[in-house]
This record gives C-alpha cells, sequence and structure tokens, in this order.
C-alpha cells in the first residue's frame, strides 16, 4: 500500500464503535520527542475532506516535525460527538501531547461538545464563516455537506466522465476517442502519468490520456505513430534518473528496467525525442502533483479549455 494511502480502522469500545477512523501513517521527519510527533485530527459532520486538505496544507509549512493524520468523518449526532471526544482524550494520553483538532463542524450543539475534548481546536467555520457573515450583513445557511451537495450538476458528471476517460487511456492501453481528449501525457514510465491524469480528471474535469515513451520510440526516433495527429495536445513529463530509478525498484527490484543505466538511457532519449518533437514538457521530480497539474492547465488555457 502507498504510504499515503489512508487505511480504515476502528476501535472496539461501544462508543467508539459508533464512529469510523480514517488513518494513515505519520509524515515528516523521524523523531522521538513529543514535540515532533503529534496526532492530527481531521473531523467533520460530512465526509472531512475539506478540513483534512485545508489542515495538511497548513501543517506542511512546520518542517522537522511529524503527523499522524486521522480523519473522523460524519460525526452528525450526539452520541458521535461523545465518542470523538473519548478518541481524541485517549490519544492525549497515549502520547503525552494534546493532539490538534481541525473541525468543519457544522451543527452548533455538536460542535461545543467536541470541543471539550483535550486537543487544540482549530474551527476553520467559525474562523472563516462569521467574519463572512458580518461582511455580507447576512447568517450563512450553516448547513451539512453543502459544498458535496454537487450530484447533478453538470461539473460533476464532466468530472465522472473525465475519470472514466482517464481510465480507458491510461498507459496507452487505448487510442479510441483520443480525439475527445483535452490533454495527452508523453513520458517514460514510472514518471507521474497516471496520478497526474486522475488528479486532473477528479478535480478539473479535464480528459487526459497518457502514453509511455519505450525503447522502440526511441530507436525509431518518432513518436507513437498515433500521436501525431493529436501533437497540439501533447505534454511531456519527465525525472531524473536517480529518482526514476528508486521509483521504479520498489515495482520491480533489481531488474534491468529499473537499473540506473537503463534509467538514464530512458531519460536522455525521451527528452531528446520532446526537444526534436517540439513538445513542452517539465521535470516531476521534485513538483506535487498539484503542482504538475497547475502547469498543464496552463498550457491548457490558450486553448481555451
Amino acid at each position: 500500500m502507498d504510504p499515503t494511502t489512508n487505511a480504515f480502522s476502528t476501535d472496539d469500545s461501544p462508543a467508539a464503535a459508533q464512529i469510523v477512523e480514517i488513518s494513515n501513517e505519520p509524515t515528516g521527519a523521524e523523531s522521538d520527542s513529543s514535540r515532533s510527533n503529534r496526532t492530527v485530527f481531521y473531523i467533520s459532520d460530512g465526509t472531512g475532506i475539506t478540513a483534512e486538505t485545508f489542515g495538511q496544507s497548513v501543517l506542511t509549512q512546520f518542517e522537522g516535525l511529524t503527523f499522524r493524520h486521522v480523519r473522523l468523518p460524519f460525526i452528525d449526532s450526539m452520541d458521535k460527538a461523545d465518542a470523538t471526544v473519548a478518541r481524541i482524550d485517549a490519544q492525549a494520553m497515549r502520547d503525552g501531547v494534546r493532539p490538534l483538532v481541525f473541525s468543519t463542524l457544522v451543527n452548533p450543539e455538536i460542535n461545543q461538545i467536541v470541543r471539550r475534548a483535550q486537543a487544540m481546536f482549530l474551527d476553520l467555520f467559525s474562523t472563516f464563516v462569521e467574519p463572512l457573515e458580518q461582511e455580507f450583513g447576512i447568517k450563512s445557511t450553516h448547513t451539512i455537506g453543502r459544498f458535496h451537495q454537487t450530484a447533478d450538476s453538470s461539473k460533476y458528471k464532466a468530472r465522472i466522465e473525465a475519470i472514466n476517460f482517464a481510465l480507458q487511456h491510461d498507459d496507452g492501453q487505448s487510442s479510441a476517442e483520443l480525439s475527445r481528449a483535452d490533454i495527452i501525457l508523453v513520458g517514460v514510465s514510472r514518471c507521474g502519468k497516471t496520478p497526474t491524469s486522475l488528479y486532473l480528471a477528479m478535480q478539473h474535469g479535464i480528459k487526459a490520456a497518457n502514453y509511455p515513451l519505450i525503447p522502440d520510440d526511441f530507436e525509431r526516433r518518432r513518436l507513437p505513430e498515433v500521436l501525431y495527429q493529436y501533437k497540439s495536445r501533447l505534454f511531456g513529463l519527465t525525472i531524473t534518473p536517480d529518482r526514476l530509478a528508486e521509483v521504479r525498484h520498489e515495482r520491480r527490484p533489481s531488474s534491468r528496467y529499473a537499473s540506473i543505466a537503463n534509467c538514464r538511457m530512458e531519460v536522455r532519449e525521451a527528452e531528446s525525442m520532446m526537444r526534436r518533437e517540439g513538445v513542452t514538457w517539465l521535470s516531476t521530480t521534485t513538483k506535487s502533483i498539484e503542482e504538475i497539474a497547475t502547469t498543464v492547465l496552463q498550457q491548457l488555457r490558450p486553448l481555451g479549455l
């Protein structure tokens, strides 16, 4: 399992059985000090994704700290609120330091219960919604899950369609309906094409296909033939040979595919081909998926997408 993948777990106690915990392994620098090892809870009466996204963005500003991330979604009853407090207090006792809580709880009664926990409580709604109420001169709806009530919207449907398209056109497995692609990512295997394609689909509704550049292409000194009629939609990704060898070694250790010599050859040939063919490209080595996707979107804007 990828280290960033959430693992589902539940507590065996009767109270905690009412809530579902979504957690992952600590992120950040390894340390045994209580200052460096903190548990962070993301709590919501909805999915908790908003609280988690915001919280993790803030926490990345603190280098040298290690965080264990725990998301507690759908805390939408008094019983679940009480169970949440018990869960947080138990973690505080176990860690020897109070956890952090990023909350998007809307219900004021549930919010007050969870605030009793032994934690540093960061209420995102009170931080932003209340000042906006004062600015606009009106009260907010305080509706649970308002942001996610988009299942019947055209944008939501476009994202679902784009996700299906990305899956069907991953790694060059299909050239059917490539004319519908908004962008076609090219690059050596394991340079980040698939996660970028899916991110563009899920977050922006962009139909992204991706094609690997392989040794056969390098021998012919040409892109895959099917791509030439869509050349204006190509965007290249590359990566340093050392990082590529590291990533490939996790998949196929001690193979020629993962050898540093082969990785150097493939990266050199792929970059040479993209320069020769006039394909815009960037290195993914030190960039996040969000940064890569933003650069791709800048490439798409002149096309009116």
